[in-house]
């Protein structure tokens, strides 16, 4: 008998965290309900979730540190939820590692759906990860390991979520090949992702602060029309 995936939920507002549970446990998921910071943070170690709903606007330790202290211990996947629309708000809360991002009020039938497909994505990734065959690319300074999830600059390692890391690998994979926003979501996040092209921007933005680049490769932007990875050759 498969063992249920395990959904963390963390909103202060009780009756909207209990609502999300009883629509997840229809989907036959195991559910845990916390209403502030400091209990997600100690209940991630104890329950052990595959997934994370997680409010911003929290008593105590708010949504943002939350996230920040999940993403320096674990991968498992982070889904934001917000009054609040701003662009401002949902690109801090996708750089500090959230996978997906839901504006208050929203349909329970819709994070129910994207709560399944950002599993669906994590699980794949899971997987890819026990592939035996090398995925290593190398450049002037750069090591990106796709085998066992590694990328090393300059000698040292750097830290990345998954989806920061298979974005690399991908761009590097094709030399100074363009691809447009589009077909990165698609390649990366799936054809079934829920989000929007922003996603690639924040994504880019934050390998290019952790990878300044060489004179030999950088991250460009091709104005217009999306990425790629630019080698040069002496």
């Amino acid at each position: 008998m498969s063992t249920k995936q395990k959904i963390l939920i963390v909103d202060d507002d009780a009756s909207i965290a209990e609502l999300i549970s009883i629509y997840l446990t229809k989907e036959c998921f195991e559910t845990k309900t916390v209403h502030d910071g400091e209990s997600a943070l100690s209940s991630f170690d104890e329950f052990n979730p595959d997934l994370v709903i997680l409010d911003l606007m929290l008593p105590g330790i708010d949504g943002y540190q939350v996230c920040r202290e999940i993403r320096t211990k674990s991968s498992v996947p982070v889904i934001m939820l917000s009054a609040k629309g701003e662009v401002f708000d949902k690109v801090l809360g996708l750089e500090l590692g959230a996978d997906d991002y839901m504006i208050k009020p929203f349909d329970n039938k819709e994070l129910v759906a994207r709560v399944k497909a950002v599993l669906r994505r994590y699980q794949n990734t899971s997987s890819s990860k026990g592939e035996s065959s090398s995925k290593v690319l190398s450049f002037n300074k750069l090591n990106i390991n796709l085998s066992n999830y590694m990328v090393e600059y300059d000698g040292m390692r750097v830290e990345m979520p998954p989806k920061e890391l298979e974005l690399l690998y991908f761009l590097a994979s094709s030399p100074n090949q363009v691809f447009t926003r589009e077909q990165l979501l698609d390649h990366i996040w799936g054809y079934d992702y829920v989000g929007d092209t922003r996603t690639v921007d924040v994504h880019v933005k934050r390998l290019r602060e952790k990878l300044p680049g060489t004179e030999s490769w950088n991250i460009a932007t091709v104005w217009g029309v999306g990425y790629k990875f630019e080698v040069t050759t002496p």
